[in-house]
């Protein structure tokens, strides 16, 4: 529809709107007599701008620790008996979002402190080298006033503090943008059943009060680690060399009021969580400026501590930051583990079937519906959506990407011969991935056990990505401190380099990629017996004897690529559980030798070491590439729409979830789009009567039951669900088991009019809903799609047809089938609107 050059916006703004072809404006508010009450109408509510629009959401990349851990908080297991344990989760979790502040924080003071100000300005070859810093330097300024040591660092704090203040800037304009939105204020639907979600609550999509705290926290906390950094040294020197009692009393006081402030932050990240059974609209505005600036305060006179003058204090050797470091990666660690021990008893809390859960009638079968729209962009988005006017249905397309306007809309002709939809509960082979070898082979789909072992890594799932947001905040905190000592250090022996601490992290790195290695050949091993495997039934499913060879291959290898997705969980089992005991090794030698890898295994045998060395060295160049890679990446995406619409894509599962852990993630794009959606359909469905289909592709799908979750129940029975490409269960429903479950699909599928879902095997992120419809209203899968639609050509495809995987679905006549039958379920459940 959206490549229709008459499409018009008819409400919302350059961010995201609504769209409608220019001869459908009026069409539900027009003259009675010109309303078309049968015939729905497209509209398409457009979102690509929230996730991919301007150059500078490509600077997104530099914070995605913050988001990775934000995703850890969402992906507790479902367990509603345990109350306390799910409170206890999310304040770990909170508290691992704060070590990863301090921790980037840390790695600007090291660069602007340590490298820059403390070794290099102090170092007369280093300060020669880069004359920028000869001001600074005592022998080239002749003992200029700012060549104190204490004044250096007073002066180098000032850019982690502009950093620690632009993440402020950037989450503070991102909160008035998204988490400001106000969902519709409805009364709190009662919880009393394991059916329900939190995505229900009136509140969800409202997190205004807790990002504002945890905002507050945060620059408090990055404020408080510039004071420590450039406070400890001046400490130091006044307690080692008996300087000026006056001096000694005062590094005791800022020491205690720093404490002070680090437990005040800790109290507040702890105090109080998200608040979703209602519209909470207070702000704490007490606790939000006055945290903050007490820290900035306390900065300030810490900075003017150590800029006194004190006779006789040279630099030498690295700052105290060895220490900082491996206490940080202990903390983490133990968080991690804490996180997990806590998820896993989660997990083995006792649940009801979800089959029992919310019993109700089961509804006449009935099928899909949607309608038409654009056949291009990314193909992740809700797209387009069909309304009609009176009574009838409305039809919703969300579309994610926007799409040039040269083509026309593609006309909705009579749907050609295809399948048609099986209401009844699956059979062999009709629900798509389980097939013989598959891991849900032989399983019930609708059972409890089923849905129990999807849950990815048995309820680790959490604490496996918050160590995966640890390693990555490690590696980027590394890498751009060993780039920045490379780059001053030159010949790479006048200066001490970074903590001891990193590099050791950084010595593991190449026996990771060494594991990561293994893992991915056997996986590519995997793959292609699959693919071996797949040809055979490729060639059975189209009924051909002695197909093309290489048409068979290609099919096939489709099929065998698209199964890697479901080896998702086992990578990140094996990368985590990797980086936690070569962490912990890590941090173990570096705690342990106060030396590098290189330095602790001089004593060694002669092979021992010139692995340590080998190591040492290759650690230091992959973990510098990293970081120079990644800023590249940025830099490209900044630049490159394409480039950037990639990152969107990326993006669009991480920003899905509303800001809980860290408040400087990139913002929740949902906490905008979900109201958005639910007022339109709200206050569409009460002004006309009418009925409404939403059609959503990919993550789309996510948005349109997030949205149908909103709405009051009596609005969700006009409302009917079309699907297609669609992660909800494959990766929501693994990931994320205490919203997307089993039971509270079940319970949203009784709650709507109608859904069905559409996949196909060749599809990577898109798979079946896994509901059998025995309970809770029609089946809702359709067996998968064909993909391609022909092996060969024909009269129908006299040219070969592609291979189509996660895009255009509504090529396949199965699409335009399923929308015609949702359509008219919706016009026999719901009652004329008299007039």
């Amino acid at each position: 529809m959206l490549n229709d050059p008459r499409t018009v916006r008819i409400t919302g703004d350059d961010t995201a709107a609504v769209y409608r072809r220019a001869d459908d404006v009026t069409a539900d508010t027009g003259p009675a007599d010109d309303r078309r009450r049968d015939a729905p109408v497209p509209e398409a509510y457009v979102w690509s701008n929230l996730t991919s629009g301007n150059g500078t959401r490509a600077l997104w990349l530099l914070l995605l620790p913050f988001m990775v851990v934000n995703l850890a908080h969402w992906m507790r297991p479902a367990a509603r008996e345990r109350v306390r344990a799910v409170r206890l989760y999310g304040l770990l979790v909170r508290l691992a979002a704060l070590s990863l502040t301090v921790l980037l924080v840390a790695a600007a003071c090291e660069v602007a402190l340590d490298l820059t100000a403390w070794q290099c300005a102090g170092t007369p070859a280093c300060a020669r080298r880069h004359s920028w810093l000869g001001f600074l330097s005592p022998a080239a300024s002749n003992d200029g006033w700012w060549s104190e040591p204490g004044r250096r660092l007073a002066l180098a704090a000032l850019v982690p503090a502009a950093l620690v203040g632009l993440l402020w800037y950037l989450s503070h304009r991102t909160w008035r943008a998204y988490e400001s939105q106000e969902p519709l204020d409805r009364t709190p639907e009662a919880e009393n059943g394991p059916g329900h979600t939190a995505l229900s609550r009136p509140g969800f999509w409202y997190g205004r009060r807790l990002v504002a705290r945890l905002r507050a926290a945060h620059t408090a906390a990055g404020l408080l680690t510039v004071a420590a950094a450039v406070g400890s040294a001046a400490v130091r020197q006044d307690r080692g060399t008996g300087g000026p009692a006056l001096l000694d009393v005062l590094g005791r006081l800022l020491a205690a009021s720093l404490a002070a402030g680090a437990l005040a932050t800790v109290w507040v990240v702890c105090r109080r969580g998200r608040s979703e059974h209602r519209l909470d609209r207070r702000l704490d505005a007490h606790l939000v400026h006055l945290l903050p600036s007490a820290a900035l305060v306390l900065l300030v006179l810490t900075l003017a501590y150590a800029g006194w003058e004190r006779p006789g204090w040279h630099s030498d050797g690295r700052l105290p930051g060895d220490a900082a470091f491996g206490a940080l990666a202990l903390a983490q660690g133990a968080l991690v583990v804490a996180l997990a021990v806590v998820a896993r008893l989660l997990h083995r809390c006792p649940r009801e079937r979800p089959a029992t859960a919310r019993r109700g009638p089961t509804a006449a079968p009935g099928s899909p519906a949607s309608a038409p729209d654009a056949p291009g962009g990314t193909g992740v988005g809700l797209r387009g959506v069909s309304v009609s006017r009176d009574p009838g249905p409305l039809a919703v397309v969300l579309r994610e990407a926007p799409v040039s306007r040269e083509a026309g809309a593609a006309a909705g002709g009579p749907p050609a011969a295809s399948e048609p939809a099986d209401p009844g509960p699956p059979g062999p082979g009709t629900t798509g991935r389980p097939e013989a070898g598959h891991p849900d082979a032989g399983r019930p789909e609708g059972s409890a056990v089923a849905w129990l072992e999807r849950c990815a890594l048995h309820g680790l799932a959490g604490p496996a990505v918050a160590m995966l947001a640890c390693a990555l905040a490690g590696v980027m905190s590394g890498g751009v401190a060993q780039r920045v000592s490379d780059w001053l250090d030159g010949t790479g022996t006048g200066l001490d380099g970074p903590p001891v601490a990193l590099t050791w992290q950084a010595s593991v790195i190449p026996v990771l990629l060494v594991v990561l290695l293994v893992l991915c050949g056997l996986l590519g091993r995997q793959t292609w017996l699959l693919a071996r495997a797949e040809q055979t039934k490729v060639l059975q499913e189209y009924g051909v004897e002695h197909g093309d060879p290489a048409r068979t291959r290609r099919i096939a290898r489709a099929r065998a690529m698209a199964a890697l997705t479901d080896r998702g969980p086992l990578l990140v089992a094996v990368v985590s559980t990797a980086t936690l005991l070569l962490g912990a090794g890590a941090v173990v030698g570096a705690l342990g030798t106060g030396r590098t890898p290189a330095r602790a295994a001089e004593s060694a045998q002669p092979f021992v070491h010139g692995a340590a060395q080998t190591a040492q060295a290759l650690g230091s160049w992959l973990i510098g590439l990293g970081f120079v890679l990644f800023v590249t990446w940025g830099r490209r995406a900044y630049k490159d729409a394409s480039a950037r619409r990639t990152i969107g894509i990326l993006w669009d599962v991480g920003t899905f979830w509303p800001r809980a852990a860290h408040p400087f993630a990139p913002p929740c794009y949902a906490e905008r789009a979900v109201p958005d959606l639910t007022w339109r359909v709200a206050t569409w469905t009460r002004a006309t009567g009418g009925r409404l289909v939403i059609s959503g592709h990919s993550q789309g799908s996510v948005l349109a039951a997030a949205a149908a979750w909103q709405l009051k129940p009596s609005d969700r029975k006009r409302v009917a669900l079309l699907t297609y490409g669609s992660p909800i269960e494959r990766l929501y429903g693994r990931w994320f088991p205490a919203h997307f479950g089993p039971a509270a699909l079940a319970a949203l599928h009784e709650d709507i009019a109608c859904w069905r879902n559409l996949h196909r095997l060749t599809d990577p992120i898109g798979g079946p809903v896994r509901l059998s419809g025995e309970h809770c209203g029609p089946q809702v899968d359709r067996p998968p799609l064909t993909d391609p639609l022909a092996y060969g050509r024909d009269a129908e495809h006299p040219l070969p047809a592609p291979v189509l995987g996660h895009s255009d679905y509504q090529a396949d006549p199965a699409f335009a089938e399923e929308r015609e039958l949702l359509l008219g379920r919706l016009r026999s459940q719901v009652p004329v609107q008299r007039t």
